[in-house]
């Protein structure tokens, strides 16, 4: 997946993109799907942001023993992996829901949602599909409806933010999910012209932006329309909340020896998953002890130092792998609640 339009011209394969990072996410999670099988027999892995498959095709056809669980909330998304992933549908679970709905995707495939799962898979951000699609309003270089729903089939659309919010709200989500400078400027200039007319399309919104963001500005640091663009998408999706609710689910779900890897595209996202991680990677036992308290160990271990970036070959060859920011971690232990 990806998070902005850097790629527009990246090569794409035959569903449409170039999966992020493939070898490295499998060199990550092989050990864990391949502990009891070389062919994972018996392994379980939630590709959490199925998009267009190409991430579960590969390892549906590397590891034939393995069953995975493919999470998306974009109806148009689950069709064409469902096609994709075919020639696998006996050990395939496809699941419509938002990926802090992993507890009730295990609870469709039959599994519990503690411990089943030995590995994960988080490649967050907009999909490939949803950005190349112009209709569905996520790219700022087209003129499209204001949507920029993943699930077209439910909640707020961009237009409707941009005419009800008020100032307040809508300078509060351009500066913290578009970390946008001019986010009062931009938010004054939505009030007055929406008096004037609606919004309904992304011309009229890059218009705003090139009105409100100063002209010294737009010449750096890319597109102006990127950042607010962002802000925008996270919102209409409640892309944070969701991952905040789905990275201790997912944490939950892993076995012993699981492992996940969290492939972010902006650094709101890396932030929030460093957050989540590092806590249950210390011990909890009192600072100054000789010896650590039983129960009271790490849960899981970093497998990655700081956040991994895509190689520069990765980038020529796949633009859109270029924002990329990959974490990973391994369960070593499961703590006893009282």
């Amino acid at each position: 997946m990806v998070d902005d339009e850097a790629g527009e011209s990246a090569p794409t394969g035959e569903f449409g993109h170039v999966p992020v990072m493939l070898g490295r996410a499998d060199e990550l999670l092989s050990p864990a799907l391949t502990r009891e099988s070389a062919d994972a027999s018996g392994a379980v892995m939630i590709d959490a942001t199925l998009g267009l498959g190409g991430h579960s095709e590969h390892f549906l056809r590397t590891y034939p023993g393995l069953h995975l669980i493919g999470l998306d909330r974009d109806p148009s998304a689950l069709a064409k992996a469902g096609a994709r992933l075919e020639p696998y549908r006996d050990r395939i679970t496809l699941v419509h829901t938002r990926y802090d709905g992993i507890v009730d995707a295990l609870e469709q495939a039959g599994l519990p949602p503690t411990g089943s799962v030995h590995g994960i898979l988080f490649d967050l951000g907009v999909s490939s599909m949803q950005l190349d699609e112009a209709e569905r309003g996520f790219a700022y270089s087209v003129d499209a409806p204001l949507d920029m729903r993943m699930d077209p089939t439910r909640g707020l659309t961009a237009a409707d933010i941009l005419n009800t919010y008020s100032h307040g709200e809508l300078a509060r989500v351009l500066s913290t999910y578009g970390e946008e400078r001019f986010a009062g400027r931009i938010a004054s200039e939505v009030l007055r012209r929406r008096q004037i007319e609606p919004f309904t399309t992304s011309a009229q919104l890059v218009e705003v932006l090139y009105a409100s963001i100063p002209a010294a500005t737009r010449r750096t640091g890319g597109h102006p329309a990127k950042r607010t663009f962002q802000a925008l998408r996270v919102e209409v999706n409640g892309e944070l909340d969701s991952l905040r609710a789905a990275i201790p689910a997912a944490l939950d779900s892993l076995a012993v020896g699981g492992r996940v890897v969290f492939m972010s595209y902006q650094s709101l996202e890396d932030r929030l998953v460093k957050q989540e991680l590092t806590p249950r990677t210390k011990s909890r036992s009192p600072e100054g002890l000789p010896m650590e308290l039983p129960g009271m160990g790490p849960e899981f271990e970093f497998l990655t130092r700081g956040a991994e970036r895509a190689s520069e070959e990765e980038m020529a060859d796949n633009p859109r792998s270029a924002p990329v920011r990959l974490r990973s971690v391994e369960r070593i232990s499961r703590r006893v609640t009282p």
